[in-house]
């Protein structure tokens, strides 16, 4: 059986020093290596052992990198082995095929979000009110696709996290709060989507998928076997499914018993 594993990247399978959550000695802490570089620093992080398992998941099946980074995001990331022959990434909105954007399905998301969502300039001026300007710092679009911001989580009314929700359902978007990110998707625009059409060109006929936030949710949902770590906002909104395995660990060591167990099912 073709089994395809997609993964979220960003504290899922990497992590930021802020998100390792490693509660031992410094003397017992895993062995680490560098994921990602940005502006000369070392960025993310996985550990040793998972950079090993992700070798030997990517020899065994046919492993999918996931995340809601653009393009130019994404290649700052160093993963182990080969290069993936896919990746999804702008959560959904780009496939990559050999390192190439697919412009067939970059038009076809465009197109439904064209013609069912309010534009994003519309989005972006909400979000850009002097009123909102104490707690959202910065603010940046993904591909013309969708928009994120830098905000201050200290400063953050949880009534306008609520009001923001409501406010963009109503225009067929979506909100997730990820660490300082808070973003504004389309609700075409979509990991699970992008996910399924690269299972039916590999002709997968499983797909194990992982990832931590709101945003990976149907992503989840849509996997025959999903796995989401003991933290982050699907953690912390309580998801639960029949087909959901929970890991144990938090922070990196999560990253890497989520691939121990993903290459334990492609092997059985």
């Amino acid at each position: 059986m073709k089994t395809l594993l997609a993964s979220d990247l960003d504290r899922t399978l990497i992590y930021s020093a802020n998100a390792l959550f490693l509660d031992t000695e410094d003397a017992l802490a895993p062995a680490m290596v560098v994921a990602e570089v940005y502006e000369g620093k070392p960025l993310s992080f996985m550990t040793r052992a998972a950079e090993q398992l992700l070798v030997s998941a990517a020899e065994e099946s046919v492993f999918v990198p996931v995340t809601t980074r653009t393009v130019a995001q994404y290649r700052r990331i160093q993963l182990p082995g080969p290069a993936p022959e896919y990746a999804v990434t702008t959560n959904g909105g780009v496939i990559l095929h050999h390192g190439q954007t697919d412009a067939d399905w970059q038009d076809a998301v465009r197109g439904l979000v064209t013609s069912g969502c309010a534009p994003l300039a519309e989005i972006e001026a909400y979000l850009g009110r002097p009123e909102f300007h104490e707690w959202i710092l910065k603010l940046r679009s993904a591909e013309d696709l969708f928009a994120y911001a830098i905000v201050d989580r200290d400063a953050l009314p949880g009534e306008f996290l609520l009001a923001l929700e409501d406010w963009c359902d109503a225009r067929g978007w979506t909100v997730s709060l990820q660490g300082r990110k808070l973003y504004c998707v389309p609700t075409p625009v979509t990991k699970q989507q992008a996910v399924a059409e690269v299972a039916r060109r590999t002709g997968a006929e499983q797909v194990i998928a992982a990832g931590d936030s709101l945003l990976d949710r149907p992503m989840l949902e849509g996997a025959d076997v999903a796995f989401r770590p003991a933290h982050g906002e699907l953690d912390d909104a309580g998801y639960v499914d029949a087909h959901l395995q929970v890991t144990e660990a938090r922070g990196v060591l999560a990253g890497e018993e989520i691939l121990r167990r993903m290459l334990g099912l492609v092997r059985a």
